[in-house]
Formats: structure tokens, sequence, C-alpha cells
């Protein structure tokens, strides 16, 4: 600078130099000239500024004093004491003692508002406004009023951070606020006040003097009411006023601002109405219960669509379906949906007008879905629609500001639970694949967030065609309090042929039966077709004696024959591409290795997945693109053939089903997770098996899982009908087999709902939530319905007080516990008698001949004989010859009060007073009361036959048949003999019925039988009329408490289990005994599965010792889950490892057990598999993936799938070692993850870039 302008030196000031100075007026770049200087006075500044001009650049001296001088980071670390000798020469410190505190700024209490002409809008002046509820925060609020926390936590949030509050959850936190404690006391603002403090003459008068004046508003009514012209029912109004100011106190006495829903503190200029709507709810009568979920009807046309949606908010080149109209709308109306279609029926036309909506509203959207690979695809499918996308999953992050964010669903319930903040802008959660919430793994993690979401969030759920949509719709509303709109419908766009085909040669490859037709009649002829075209080909002497080879499984060259005809077949009649569904990966790639011979593809198609396929595979290190499964597929891959299973590298999987959709893959063979969301139709799906191992055994397919393989097949627009086809390699399948799975009922949705040590500790960590409270709200709960039976508890409330009281005087002082006494000998009784009837000597005791006592509303101690035993196991009934007075034969002289139950201690038998008679009665076996040591010879048929003649009007009056005079005389001839009760059958000495409960029944049997002997009131004149109301009162009795069980926490199916989990976590110390989570309860929050081990390890130093690419080998075994057969070879430290997690997980195990959990201590320490210990210790140490590859017998996608999971655990565990403050191990475990983060195993998916 200096070069191109040198300085001009100014002489000095002189005598002729005019002394003018010139002054700069503040900022503004206005001088002014000063002409008259005071003289000996220097001239005035050249600034008005206070600190003269400001700097125009740094002054390096001082920069360069403070840097090295003054800052005693600075000083050398040798000869220490000399250089700080020299230091403090240099500087001075100063001492400031402040500098240790850092005290966050209070938040600002007031802001300001505006004040608006309402007509014209313009601004007219500012007032200042107080703000409510600054204190709150995101670590001790669950309010949406809360402060946003830092900006690092926004999106993922912090494990110390309070959720927000969950919709549907408020009315509890309203009756914890009424509960008081023993502490507080209720205060009446209004009487009783004390006037007089102590040591005062004086005191306050409280009297409401001046309340009246205050009222300015002059209005009618008030004017009439003082003039007192007319009375206008003023307790009316009383009434009212009571309710305002209830109503008004009732608002501040809060925790915080979410019991005051915005939504209410908006009214509060009008509060009795909402009052009043509140009370006018429970009025409902239970009969029509609140529906929350609401069928939509899809048959009627949507005609005025168009009319209520001019402008919609995303148009589509296409006509929409009636059900996507009606979906549309409802969103319109931002309303939750459930919609419920085939695959391929346009359910993404749902999600991607939500989106729409939410980009026009500039609110956020969420689109979960279960499985990585379908995130990356909707992500690229999105970012092409919207532009505005962003993606979250396990190990990726691509801009996570996007107004609609994809993302699995495990990443949104950590979201969910950590208070992130993207919860506040967001309008719409799009659930995909909903019916995955049947997955008994992850199903969980659906139902944790449908109950988490908050209040202002409307819920989409897509999924395939499920039978209760409603129920689930329904449970969903309810714990949400909103209705859900349930859309479904079984059309398909495409509908599909199912074939049989039997083929496997030149000459037989036509032979493809057409079971089910396109309108889905099954047709038995085509079925029989098959029978017959299967049975031709079999020899005449496998006809005759059986085929030697009857069993299911094929030869390969048999499955290379069917196969090769088939495809042969298909292609000549254009019906590729084909999916070719087979469940096993080992059969997958057989099949397409033994296709050497075909070739389906034209050259233009194999000069163009060359170049994709080289394009694709570009970004991988040249050693990783020779690996042989790249080299194998590509061979593959030219002549049209693929395959695609959990085997298969990632990048190869997304490389294939690219050139699938571009129809440029002909053949696939894929296992069943292709079916599962990937949105890749075909022409054709091939079933080489409808059987399949599901982890536990063989079984044939489900008809869900049928139907959404099946529906790969029919490509919309393309295809008029989907061909689906079953190979019958050995034999056909059974018709019924066959039926069942493509006629059948697809799955129900059930819950999946389990209780995670992670779930607990995340809901421990938040006073306002509780985890019965999630456990409640589970799907699993759902026939809870708490509304309907609190109306019944009201209800139920009511009777019992308008039942009269009861007489409990002398004589019936004991009347209570007689009740129960009676009330314990009837279960007691009828326990035994069960037991009687389902052992085998009951039975041969209750046979035809023997004498019994029969009690019921007819007969009181009276003897019977046994002349039929029915034959239903369930409820048996026996025919009886019983004794009776004249007169009494048809019932009703007891009347209907057995409610006395007086055979219970006056075992005196019957002995008619008149003549005796005689009724043949079917009983059940409560009215059997004993079985006695008699028999007697009787001939049933002769009896019933009689008795069932003297029935009809005209033989009534004939005298009885020899037989039943014979049997009548012989029961009262035993009645007479024995007057004090026949000796009767003992269950335990007699029937040998020795199991505890029977012999333990029988010996409170008699010491309650002796007992009821003792009690006075039977002896009371007035017994019967008081034992009946006793007896109506205890019913109502029994249902309210069992109504008020059912509500409560304890009828919860999971509290053993909770109690029991919260009894591991004790003594484990990941919470205190009150309940609040301790350091290492917060550690375990961070880890989203094998939570407890993970601690242990960490808390145990177990990974201390190991170096970097050591712990990631160890840890393997927590993402790991198939058994090898290739022992690995591993380093002595890492042995000694894997000895002590064995030996900590053996620890959990046994500790679960005797808390009472039922899994066993060796399934616990099951679950842990080591075989990639070698590969990872290997990969993490730099060896390439091919050498790694042959190190073991599992899969190459397999390992690349296990290494991008335990990537994730690494994260985990370095966040936990970071709240814990161990950064040595935060650091290892960094660098561990940076060790294994690279080629091909970590090479971005096709789909995101």
């Amino acid at each position: 600078m200096y070069k191109t302008m040198d300085r001009i030196h100014v002489p000095p000031v002189g005598p002729v130099d005019l002394p003018l100075s010139l002054l700069e007026m503040g900022c503004s770049g206005r001088f002014e000239l000063i002409t008259h200087p005071v003289p000996d006075q220097p001239l005035p500044p050249q600034s008005t500024l206070p600190h003269g001009l400001p700097p125009i650049s740094l002054n390096l001296e001082t920069e360069v004093e403070k840097q090295f001088l003054r800052d005693p980071a600075w000083l050398p670390i040798h000869d220490t004491d000399f250089a700080f000798q020299k230091f403090l020469e240099v500087t001075q410190r100063k001492v400031d003692v402040e500098s240790l505190l850092s005290c966050t700024s209070s938040p600002l209490h007031s802001g300001l508002s505006v004040l608006r002409d309402p007509t014209t809008g313009m601004l007219l002046d500012f007032t200042e406004v107080l703000f409510e509820n600054t204190d709150l925060s995101a670590k001790n609020s669950l309010s949406l009023q809360r402060q946003p926390g830092p900006p690092s936590e926004s999106l993922r949030g912090s494990n110390t951070n309070y959720p927000f509050l969950p919709g549907g959850m408020e009315e509890l936190t309203l009756d914890q606020i009424k509960k008081k404690t023993e502490l507080e006391e209720e205060i009446d603002f209004e009487n009783d006040l004390l006037k007089v403090p102590p040591g005062l003459k004086a005191g306050m008068d409280f009297t409401n003097r001046d309340a009246r004046t205050a009222k300015v508003e002059v209005n009618l009514m008030s004017l009439l009411s003082t003039l007192e012209i007319c009375d206008l029912q003023p307790e009316e109004e009383e009434k009212e006023e009571g309710k305002q100011t209830k109503e008004a106190a009732r608002l501040p006495r809060t925790n915080s601002l979410e019991d005051l829903d915005i939504k209410d503190v908006v009214p509060s200029s009008s509060p009795p109405e909402t009052g009043k709507e509140e009370k006018a709810k429970p009025r409902e009568n239970p009969e029509e219960k609140k529906k929350w979920a609401i069928p939509v009807d899809i048959t009627a046309p949507c005609e005025d669509f168009y009319k209520r949606i001019p402008n919609p908010a995303f148009k589509w080149p296409f006509e929409l379906d009636t059900f996507q109209k009606q979906a549309v709308l409802r969103l319109e109306a931002h309303d939750s949906v459930f919609v419920a279609a085939h695959t391929s029926a346009g359910k993404t036309v749902v999600a991607e007008y939500a989106i729409a909506l939410s980009q026009k509203h500039m609110t956020r959207t969420i689109y979960t879905s279960p499985i990585k690979a379908l995130s990356n695809q909707k992500f690229r499918d999105f970012k092409t629609t919207f532009g505005d996308v962003g993606l979250l999953t396990g190990d990726v992050q691509l801009s996570p500001e996007s107004s609609c964010l994809i993302m699995t669903t495990e990443i949104l319930r950590s979201m969910l639970y950590n208070g992130s903040e993207v919860i506040r802008d967001l309008e719409w959660v799009i659930f995909d694949e909903v019916h995955y919430i049947n997955d008994a793994d992850r199903g969980v993690v659906w139902e944790e967030v449908l109950i988490m979401l908050p209040d202002h969030v409307s819920i989409i759920l897509l999924s395939a065609t499920v039978p209760n949509a409603l129920e689930f719709s329904e449970w969903i509303g309810r714990i949400k309090k909103r209705h859900i709109y349930v859309i479904s419908t079984t059309k398909r766009p495409v509908p599909l042929e199912h074939h049989l085909y039997t083929g496997n040669s030149t000459k037989t490859q036509r032979e493809m039966f057409l079971l089910v037709d396109a309108a889905g009649n099954f047709l038995t002829k085509g079925y029989y077709a098959a029978v017959d075209a299967k049975k031709e080909r079999t020899s005449k002497h496998a006809q005759s004696f059986g085929s030697k080879n009857t069993s299911q499984n094929t030869s390969a060259s048999q499955d290379r024959a069917v196969w090769l005809t088939l495809l042969h077949f298909l292609s000549q009649r254009q019906q590729t591409p084909v999916v070719a569904f087979t469940f096993s990966r080992t059969r997958c790639d057989e099949n397409a290795r033994s296709l050497d011979s075909m070739d389906l593809t034209s050259s233009v198609e194999k000069a163009e997945i060359h170049s994709f396929f080289q394009k694709s595979l570009s970004r991988l290190r040249g050693g990783d693109r020779q690996l042989p499964q790249i080299l194998l597929m590509r061979d593959l891959l030219k002549r049209g053939i693929a395959v695609h299973h959990s085997g298969i590298l990632p990048i190869l999987k997304e490389v294939i089903e690219m050139l699938f959709s571009r129809g440029l893959v002909k053949v696939l063979f894929a296992t069943e997770t292709f079916a599962m969301g990937v949105n890749m139709p075909a022409r054709t799906v091939v079933f080489d098996n409808i059987r399949k191992h599901d982890g536990t055994g063989f079984r044939n397919l489900l008809p869900g899982e049928y139907i959404q393989m099946a529906g790969r097949a029919g490509r919309r627009g393309l295809d008029a009908t989907g061909t689906v086809i079953i190979l019958c390699k050995s034999g056909v399948h059974e018709m019924a087999d066959l039926h069942v799975m493509m006629m059948g009922k697809p799955t129900v949705l059930q819950s999946q709902f389990r209780l995670t040590y992670t779930m607990i500790l995340n809901l421990l960590r938040v006073e306002a939530l509780r985890v019965t409270d999630m456990m409640r709200r589970s799907f699993s709960e759902s026939h809870r319905d708490t509304q309907a039976q609190e109306a019944r508890i009201s209800q139920l409330r009511k009777t019992l007080a308008s039942l009269p009281s009861l007489d409990a005087e002398d004589q019936l002082s004991d009347i209570l516990p007689y009740y129960h006494a009676v009330t314990e000998l009837r279960s007691t009784t009828d326990a035994l008698q069960r037991a009687v009837l389902e052992s085998v000597n009951g039975l041969k005791a209750l046979s035809v001949g023997r004498v019994v006592v029969v009690n019921n509303k007819q007969h009181l101690n009276a003897l019977g004989v046994i002349l039929q035993v029915s034959s239903d196991a369930v409820n048996r009934t026996f025919t009886a010859l019983i004794i009776c007075e004249k007169g009494n034969e048809e019932g009703g002289g007891r009347g209907d009060d057995d409610g006395a139950f007086v055979h219970l201690y006056n075992t005196a038998l019957f002995v008619p007073e008149g003549p005796c008679s005689h009724t043949v009665q079917k009983l059940k076996l409560r009215d059997v009361s004993a079985i006695t040591v008699k028999t007697l010879k009787v001939i049933p048929d002769r009896i019933i036959d009689n008795y069932n003649k003297r029935q009809q009007p005209r033989f009534r009056h004939d005298p009885p048949g020899q037989a039943i005079s014979t049997a009548t005389q012989e029961l009262l001839r035993l009645a007479e003999a024995n007057p004090g009760g026949v000796a009767t059958l003992d269950p335990v000495n007699d029937l040998q019925l020795k199991s505890v409960e029977v012999v333990e029944g029988s010996m409170r049997l008699r010491a309650l039988q002796d007992g009821l002997r003792a009690f006075s009131c039977v002896h009371s004149p007035s017994f019967a009329e008081q034992f009946a109301r006793v007896k109506e009162r205890m019913a109502v009795q029994d249902e309210l408490d069992r109504l008020l069980f059912l509500v409560s926490d304890q009828s919860l199916t999971l509290l053993p289990e909770y109690h029991q989990r919260i009894k591991v976590l004790r003594s484990l110390q990941y919470v205190d005994d009150g309940g609040a989570v301790q350091l290492k309860g917060r550690v375990a929050c961070q880890i989203s599965s094998h939570e407890l081990l993970l601690t242990e390890l960490l808390f145990e130093n177990v990974l201390s010792p190991l170096a970097p690419e050591e712990s990631a080998a160890l840890l393997s075994c927590l993402v790991f889950a198939q058994n090898t057969q290739v022992e690995p070879h591993i380093t002595g430290a890492l042995k000694e490892a894997v000895d002590r997690v064995l030996s900590v997980a053996q620890r959990i195990g046994e500790l679960q057990r005797d808390c009472g959990l039922p899994q066993t201590a060796e399934e616990f320490v099951g679950q842990l598999k080591f075989g990639l210990t070698e590969v990872v210790y290997c990969w993490a140490r730099g060896m390439p993936f091919a050498e790694i590859a042959q190190l073991t017998d599992v899969q190459e996608g397999t390992v690349v799938r296990c290494i991008q999971r335990l990537d994730e655990v690494l994260k985990e565990v370095r966040q936990a070692a970071r709240i814990v403050g161990d950064s040595v191990l935060g650091s290892k475990m960094e660098r561990a993850s940076l060790s294994i983060r690279r080629d091909i195993v970590f090479t971005a998916s096709l789909y995101t870039h």
C-alpha cells in the first residue's frame, strides 16, 4: 500500500497557516468548520464520539501482548518457575472470582405486544405484556410452552429432556392435582376465615360489602332485579356465577400449561359454556358409547370433491380413486386417517398429499417406515416430488432441517422420549406398513410412538388390508381422544389370477391350471386337472404301489428342469418380469446359478445393464469391485437374472432393485423381505413353495403373507391382470391348504406390546408420566373401556346408596360374616364338584343307579337316583328320579328363595309329610350336593318313558309304572332310615383324588360346615328377608369391586412383570427405592437394545483394557443373531473379555430369574452370538473385504448389515461413556467407529444422492 501512495510530509504549522479545524458530528458524516480556536489551547478533538474514532484495524501490538505475554497458557512446560517469575513481571493479574461462576441469564419476563386498528390494521401502539411460564424448560416441564433448548439438541433432543405431553394423557394430571398429599389442606377462602391475628385486638373484616358496587355493567336484568319488579329466579343466576368463579379458580391451580391446554385458555371469557359442555358429556347414555373410529363409505362416489377442494395442495396427473379422494378430504379437515388397502392400490397418494399440505402450512411431516431400505427408497421418491425432504436413519442424516423427514420408527421414538424440538412444528406423522406392528421384536415401538405423540400431531396410518382396522383405530382414537377415519378398500387396481403349474419338460410346459380367477372364485376344476396331469406322469408302478419319493423335497436337477421349463414358457408368453419367491437364501442362489444356459436380454439391454452396473459400483475401491458375489451377480444380471435376499451386499441389492424397476431384470429370485413395502411390481409372481421356516419350524404361508407377496403381480397401467403361479414340483399341494391360503382372512393386527428396560427408565425420568399409563394405553389393553366402566361404577354407587339399610341387631348381628362364610362354602363346593367330575373315579361314581342328594330351587336335601348322564363334557347334565311331596312335582313349592342356602347347615334328609310323589329332572352339577355310598338297581329307559308318557294330558292320572314305584319306595326307605343324612363319598378317601387343591378344599369344606352351625342369625324370624337384602347388596358391591379393579392399575396384564423389572433395576441400582433414576439408569436410557448388559459392561470396565478394534469385535455379539459353523480365532485379551461378557450376562440372567421374570439365564446368555468377532476384529484392523468373507460362512450382506448396526451400538456406547465422564472410553469408541466405517460396508446408498 505504501509503495503506491508515499506519505506526504506536511511541514509543522507556521504563522501563515489559518487556525482552522474540522469537527465530525456524530457518525452521520457531517463536518463543522471551527475557525476561532482559543489561543494556547490545542485544537479541540476531531470527533464528538466519546471514545474518539473507532479503530479501523486491530492493534497488533496489544493483540500479541495479550496472547503471548499475558496468557498463562503460553508458559513453557519446562523451567516453569523462571518463566512464571518473568510472566509476573510482564503482567498484572487481575483476580476475577466471578469468572468462575457461570450463570445463565434469567429469561425475559415481559415482551412487547402490538395494538392495531381493528378495521385498517394500522399499528397504533405497543404495550408491554408480562409473560407467563418463563420458568418452564425442557428439564422440568412437558408443556409446549417451555423454552426451546440449545440448537445442538433441537433435532434428536437430549436424554435429560422431558418429552412433550403425550396426547390424551391430560385427564390424569388434573386428577393427580386434585388428590391432595397429607401436607396439603383444603382452604376455604369464603367461610371460617381466621379474622384476628394472635396478640391483636381487632382484625380483618372479610364480609363481601363492596363486591356489588364494583359491578360496572348495568344491564336490564340487574335493573329489574334491583327494582324487584318480578322474581327472576335468582338461584339460577347464583349458580351460573358460582360456576364462573369455580371455573376461573380452577384454571390457575395446575402444575404447568398442558393442563390448561391452550384451547381452554382462549374462550375463558365465557367459561360457563365450557363448563356446561363438560357436564353434559358424561350424561350420554352408555348404550350409545362414543365411537372413536369412523368407517368411511367408499362405495359412494365423491361428486363434489373439486368443489370442496378448489385448489388442492398437490395435483396428480391421474384421476384419484374414491378412497383416495375421501382420504384427501379428511386430511384437508386435519383429521387422522387409517388407510388399509392392497399394495399398489395407491396409498402413497395420501402420504404425498399430507406432505404437500404441511409444506403449504409451513409445518413439518415425519414419514416413518419399518425398514431402512424402504426409508431410502421413499427418500428418493419424495425428493424428486417435493425437493424439501430429509432422511434420518441410524447411520445417515441428510438435510434434517427439511419440512418432510423420513426416518425409521426407532428414531422417532427416541426423538419423542428426548423431547426433540422438531415435534413442536409437527403436523402429520405418517406410519407406513402399519401391519408391521405384528412383528414380535419391533412391534412394541409402533405402540410406544403412537402413545407418546402429542395432541397437536395428526396421524396417518397406511397398512395392507387387515380384518380389524376398525378395532385398531378405535384403540388409537380412544388413547388420543380424537376421531380416526377408517378407509379400507379390498379392490385391486390390477386383479390377480392364481395358477398351479405342473410342467417340468418341453412336452409338459403348457401345464398351467387356473385355480382362482380374476373375480376371486376358487375353481376346483383347475385343481383336479392339475392333480390328473401330475398323476399321468408318475409311472404305473408308482401309481399302484405308491411312489418312492413322497417327500416335499426335490433334487436340484428336478428343480432346474421345472424352472427352465417355466421361464421358457413365460418368456414366450411375454409374462416377464417375474419375481420368484423362495423361502431360503441358499435355494435362491442355487436356482439362479442353475439357469446358466438361459439368456433373457437383448443386446441393447445388455449394454444398458453393463453401463448402469459399472456406474453404480464406480464408488467402490478396486479390490471391492472384484468380490466374488459382485462378479457372479454381474454375469447373472447381464442375462436378466438376479437374486435378492439379506445375504446380498446392500449396494448390489439397490442396483438390482433399480434395474428391476426399469424392467431390465427379467427373473428375480427373492425371499419374503422383497415383498415388504418395497414397491416393485412385476407381471408374474411365482411361488417356489408354499411352506416356510419361521424360526421355530416349517409351516404353510399365512393368508396375509401370501396376499402380500402375490400382490406384487400386476403393474398398474401396464397389465390387465397379474399372474400368480404356484409350482407343484413333487406333488400338488392339498386343496384345503391352498384354499385357506388364497381365500383366508389376512392376519389381524395384534399387540406385541412388552415392557423394555429402556421404556421403563425413560418414563421414570419424568415424574408426570407413569409406566402404568403407558401399559394402560397399549393395544394389548385395548379391551379396557375405562369410560364406560367409570360410568357404570358411578351408576352402581348410586344403586348402593339407594338400597335399604341392613338390620344387624341382636340375633342378626352376624349376618354379614354368615354371608361370607356361605359364599366361600359355595365356591369351595363348586370347585370340589368340578374336580370330582373331571376325574375318572368321579365319573364312575356318578353313573346310572347312584343315589345322590339334590338341592335346588325345588328340592331341599331330597334323595334322587341317576338315570342318565349326558355325553357333553362341558355342561354335563344328569337325568334323575327325585322324591318330593305330592303336589310339588312341577316345582315352585319353595318359590324362588334359594337365597338362604338352608341345606348348607341342615343336613337332615327330606322325608315327605304326606304321600310320597316323584319327579324326573335334568340336574346340573351344582344341584347335586352330595354323592352317597348307596346305589339302586334301576331300569332307566322304562322309568323315563313311563314318566314322559304320564306328562301327556290324557295319561296324566295313570298310576306310575312298576319300575318307578320300586325306585321311589327304595329312596323313601333310605331317607326314613337315615334322617340325619346318608354317608357320602369323600373325594379324597373314596374317590382317590389326591391333588393338593382337592385335599385342601375338602378340609376347608369340613371346617366351614362345622362353623356354620355356630351362627345365630339363622334362627331369627326375619332371617330370610334380611339375607335376601344382604345378598342383593353384596351382588352390587361385588360388581362394583370388580369394575374398580378393572379400572385400577392392578388389573393390567403386564403389572406383575413391571414390578419384577423394577426389582431387577433396583437390585442393579439403576433406580433407587423411591423410583428415581440413578446414573446407571441415565446411561441405560441412551441404549436401545441389550441396555442392561451394555451398561454393566461399562460400569465394570470390561471395555477399558481392550484396544479399539477389540472392543468393536466384542460388541459385535449384540448385533449378530445367527449361528455359525466356523469357530472364530481371536486374541487372548478378546477371549478373556468374551468370558467376562458371558459371566455378566449370566449374572443378569440369574437376577432376572430370581426377580420372577420367565426368561431363563441360559436363554438370556444364548442371545449373544460371538460368531463374527474375528471378522469384525480383522475388518477394524484394515483387512480388505474379500479376505474377510473367507473367514466365515456368514453371507456378505449379513456381515455388512452387522457392521453397520455395530456402528450404531458404538455411537450409543460413546454417548454413554460421555455421561459417565469416561472420556478415554469415549474417544476409544470413536476410534473404533472410525476404523470400521470404510469401503464397501459404508458406501452411501444409491437412493440418497
